[in-house]
């Protein structure tokens, strides 16, 4: 089983290697890694280009934002598998896609997630994000997975459509909403940390940004069907509470 693992990079000098050797230092010996640079000013690509035998695409041109960008590297990705891992990123440890592989193999699901932990500059953790199965009814008692941790199959983007660029940062969440909630594609509950997030996300810097945020999660609940969508969107965050330290 093949799988592709997305990077997007733009202007991430600081993080790019450790994500990188990450991905390279996996023990599952069937990746596809392609990186996906928004036109990098910094030395990004210097580093990148250090990798170059263990990177089967590279595409660095001006994008959209992230969704465009990551939406390129869905289009060119071959694996039967997709996820990503953005540039501040990195893998928890070396057997998280031996274990998304096991995952998709063991079960008949079309979509595997699982754990996060956030850490700050220094690598020490502030957060931690337990996630659980995905019911029916979840996203509307504010449920959705960590993104970074969400890997699916190449198909369902065919299927079901690719990342909207109408939903700001919230994009992520549409397409999960969209994928689990609204067509009700089967998941698996995969119960163990796979990424270490670098915190200091867009949507979370400023309390303009939180409020932008919020309101393209509504769209998005709204787009998709989520009942109760003014519910789902208080208990959304609700739930960050218990995840912290």
């Amino acid at each position: 089983m093949k799988i592709s693992v997305i990077t997007v990079v733009y202007n991430a000098q600081d993080t790019i290697k450790r994500c990188i050797e990450s991905v390279i230092g996996q023990n599952y010996n069937n990746i596809e890694y392609i990186i996906i640079d928004g036109g990098s000013t910094d030395s990004s690509l210097q580093i990148i280009n250090q990798y170059k035998s263990h990177i089967k695409v590279l595409i660095s041109e001006p994008d959209q934002g992230i969704y465009d960008a990551v939406n390129k590297g869905i289009r060119l990705a071959t694996g039967e598998i997709v996820g990503t891992l953005n540039a501040d990123d990195f893998f928890a440890n070396q057997e998280v896609i031996s274990a998304v592989a096991q995952a998709f193999s063991d079960s008949a699901a079309g979509i595997v997630y699982g754990n996060l932990d956030y850490i700050n500059s220094v690598g020490k953790i502030t957060r931690k994000w337990k996630s659980h199965k995905c019911g029916k009814n979840s996203f509307n008692r504010g449920f959705m997975p960590p993104h970074p941790t969400f890997y699916c199959k190449r198909i369902l983007f065919d299927k079901y459509g690719f990342y909207s660029l109408e939903y700001g940062s919230a994009g992520d969440y549409e397409l999960m909403a969209r994928f689990l909630h609204k067509w009700q594609v089967r998941s698996f509950y995969l119960n163990k940390v796979m990424v270490k997030m670098q915190v200091g996300g867009i949507s979370n810097s400023n309390l303009m940004n939180r409020f932008k945020a919020w309101s393209f999660d509504l769209k998005a609940m709204r787009k998709n069907n989520v009942f109760l969508p003014v519910l789902a969107i208080v208990l959304k965050p609700v739930r960050k509470i218990f995840q912290f330290l």
